[in-house]
């Protein structure tokens, strides 16, 4: 079992991109995984804002990550690029503090004009972190995510059937990496 940090960059109390990476959790978690929600909207906005990579809330975060096998990392698209407020967390974290580590990177959109936003602008950032290994990301468009009323999301088939093939993979991906080396005889 792989401990799963899942990382939501919305600014937004209403996220659909948390309510996503939420709906996604209870998903691997009944693929066995231990998973860890974390809202960077919850952070402190001094520990943000403020240019301290010691900041206690961000020493955790760094913390966190180093504890986990794994990250899905979540963003809504503004601008054509992911959150602001994913970036200034990210810049806060220590330069390579996603080595050795799979990430699942996802984003959210109101057009497919921006779903190359995970490509060129989340994961290059993501590699210069050090992650062992960015998975097949996915954009999901905001009219296949329905809130519902109690804070959960209602998922489009259209997007929930190839987002359940990525957590697969993902979910693969984290066993290879757990799976000790072994040496091949000639």
């Amino acid at each position: 079992m792989a401990r799963v940090l899942s990382l939501s960059g919305s600014p937004s109390p209403t996220s659909r991109t948390a309510r996503l990476l939420r709906h996604l959790d209870a998903r691997l978690a009944l693929l066995g995984h231990d998973v860890v929600p974390l809202d960077a909207r919850a952070l402190p906005a001094e520990a943000l804002t403020g240019a301290d990579p010691g900041h206690p809330a961000i020493t955790e975060v760094a913390r966190q990550i180093e504890a986990s096998d794994g990250l899905v990392i979540g963003t809504p698209v503004y601008k054509a690029a992911y959150s602001g407020l994913l970036k200034s967390l990210l810049d806060l974290l220590p330069q390579y503090a996603l080595t050795g580590k799979t990430v699942l990177p996802l984003a959210t959109g109101g057009t497919t004009a921006h779903v190359l936003a995970i490509d060129y602008a989340l994961r290059p950032v993501l590699s210069a972190m050090g992650a062992a290994h960015v998975t097949r990301g996915w954009f999901v468009l905001d009219r296949h995510l329905t809130p519902a009323g109690d804070g959960t999301l209602v998922v489009d088939p259209v997007a929930a059937e190839p987002l359940h093939g990525l957590l697969d993979e993902f979910s693969a991906a984290l066993a290879r990496a757990a799976a000790p080396l072994t040496a091949v005889e000639p």
